[in-house]
């Protein structure tokens, strides 16, 4: 039987990612969703998680993918209903709360899954493997990209906990927590605000390894025309360069894969595993980076943004 899933929040990220890959994915199917503002044909439809929750409709499992405040609110309403929580990135506004969501979960049984879709490009498990038998030298991150493009009118992106120009910069991270085969930790930060916005519009952090290793990242919303998603690593043995997002790998120089865009379809995919084999996947580990970045930060300010 197919797991009976519901989408809260049916933005831009659910239309153009999410509702695609569950379509594509078997032991899935989408029975409900719950938007302020869309609804879908076919599919049962609701104004918020509440009235969602409050009806006959049979749900097993909803997907979160509203902005990261007032996410809590919505998760804890789903566990404490009995239902299995997968969270879109990044999984919540605040440390403490996805920790409390990680503990409700396990204390009911259920399924918590925080996604970090960057984690499925092709090149991201190779990558792992390939560094585990290497000896680094330093990782260097740019990720720029034209936030008007990807982020058209979203306001909440630039309020407290939307995180601005690390809702894609905890994507990186997210990939750079996986394949590394040591803890890192940040030792500087510097965060730029727009004079007219409470979350930055770029970032420059330097992080060592345990063993000392230097790693630093770039992060810039203001990147127009071919964008930047690339990762750098300089080893003994010869460069490795992870680009496109993570879906492109080369080495030594030598170009290795190229393939297309499979992160969504390989999430639900996992979360079906997951619920059916009764288990949690809730590494936090890119946010508490975000976090570090902004505890560390050093602010700059710079000229207004408007969208």
């Amino acid at each position: 039987m197919s797991i009976r899933l519901a989408i809260v929040g049916l933005g831009k990220i659910a239309r153009d990612q999410h509702l695609g890959a569950i379509a594509a994915t078997d032991g899935i199917e989408l029975t409900a969703v719950a938007s302020r503002h869309a609804g879908l044909d076919g599919v049962a439809s609701f104004h918020d998680i509440s009235e969602l929750l409050a009806s006959n409709v049979a749900v097993d499992a909803v997907s979160l993918c509203t902005p990261p405040q007032g996410r809590f609110e919505q998760a804890k309403a789903a566990l404490d209903a009995g239902k299995h929580v997968m969270l879109e990135k990044p999984p919540g506004a605040t440390i403490s709360e996805v920790h409390a969501l990680e503990a409700s979960a396990r204390k009911k049984g259920l399924t918590l899954f925080s996604t970090w879709h960057s984690r499925e490009a092709a090149a991201v498990e190779p990558a792992r493997k390939l560094l585990a038998t290497r000896t680094i030298r330093s990782v260097r991150v740019e990720w720029k990209e034209d936030v008007r493009h990807w982020h058209p009118g979203q306001a909440w992106i630039w309020e407290p906990g939307g995180l601005g120009v690390f809702d894609p910069g905890i994507n990186a991270l997210s990939i750079v927590t996986r394949i590394m085969p040591e803890s890192f930790h940040l030792v500087g930060s510097d965060l730029f605000f727009p004079e007219n916005r409470a979350a930055p519009i770029a970032a420059n952090l330097s992080f060592e390894t345990a063993g000392g290793l230097p790693l630093s990242a770039e992060f810039d919303w203001r990147q127009t025309g071919p964008q930047t998603w690339d990762i750098r690593i300089e080893t003994d043995e010869g460069p490795m360069v992870l680009t496109h997002g993570g879906s492109r790998l080369s080495v030594d120089g030598e170009e290795r894969i190229v393939e297309e865009d499979r992160e969504y379809r390989n999430l639900y995919a996992h979360f079906v595993r997951l619920v059916t084999e009764g288990r949690s996947d809730a590494d936090f580990s890119p946010l508490v980076h975000v976090a570090d970045a902004f505890m560390l930060g050093r602010r700059h300010t710079v000229e207004t943004f408007e969208d």
